[in-house]
């Protein structure tokens, strides 16, 4: 990690799993390391003190009982789904905030958004967060499709990076990511959640030559265990 504590980093573990740093600040958000195969990270290497889920997939969820033990991290997710990853730990700290809730921390704030897809939890719905990390506010949508209200959540909040999926089979694709980047008013996208398996196989450089040619947003790629310092 770089080593200015007053620089704000991004790290992309591969995947979906995507952590911010401060200093000694730092938050991971679906957390997926030990059987990830882009991860250069172990589940054990990992120091943060909060522990974002968006959902109960395997690939989101499946490292986040042992990063908030070993932590003593605050598990942060909708009440289905904190509930869910928080009978896998030992005593853990869970804050669960419903969607729309918006809630203050020493960082920042985090803000509960509605996702469309798959939880992985009966009974249990998906959601998205955007973090006020310092003077930056990231998007971490999960797995979504593209939906209307991305409009709105662009209206409630400033998205400096919205880390967005383009894998197209589980998510959306890259076309539909350039239209919601357009929703969010983001002013750059981060492409994430491809490449892992062959049913998610994109080129991030097509998808930034599209969003190139449409608006002028613009797209930082990120290979897995790569960090980029956020300005």
């Amino acid at each position: 990690m770089m080593g200015n504590t007053n620089k704000l980093i991004l790290k992309f573990h591969g995947h979906g799993c995507v952590q911010l740093t401060r200093g000694d600040v730092s938050l991971i958000v679906d957390p997926f390391l030990n059987d990830n195969p882009q991860s250069k990270t172990k589940a054990s290497d990992i120091k943060c003190q909060y522990v974002l889920v968006t959902h109960g997939h395997f690939d989101h969820c499946a490292d986040a009982a042992q990063i908030v033990d070993n932590n003593q991290a605050l598990l942060v997710g909708t009440p289905e789904v904190a509930q869910y990853v928080a009978a896998q730990c030992h005593n853990p700290m869970v804050e669960t905030l419903g969607f729309g809730a918006k809630k203050t921390y020493d960082f920042g704030f985090i803000r509960v958004t509605p996702a469309w897809h798959g939880s992985g939890i009966a009974g249990a719905l998906p959601c998205g967060f955007i973090v006020g990390f310092y003077d930056k506010v990231v998007y971490f949508p999960g797995d979504t499709g593209l939906f209307g209200d991305m409009k709105l959540l662009g209206e409630l909040e400033s998205i400096d990076y919205a880390v967005l999926p383009i894998g197209n089979y589980y998510t959306m694709g890259p076309d539909d990511a350039v239209l919601a980047a357009e929703f969010l008013k983001a002013k750059t996208v981060i492409p994430i959640h491809y490449n892992t398996w062959p049913l998610i196989e994109q080129d991030p450089n097509e998808f930034k030559r599209k969003m190139a040619a449409r608006n002028n947003i613009g797209v930082i790629i990120l290979e897995p265990g790569a960090e980029v310092e956020l300005t």
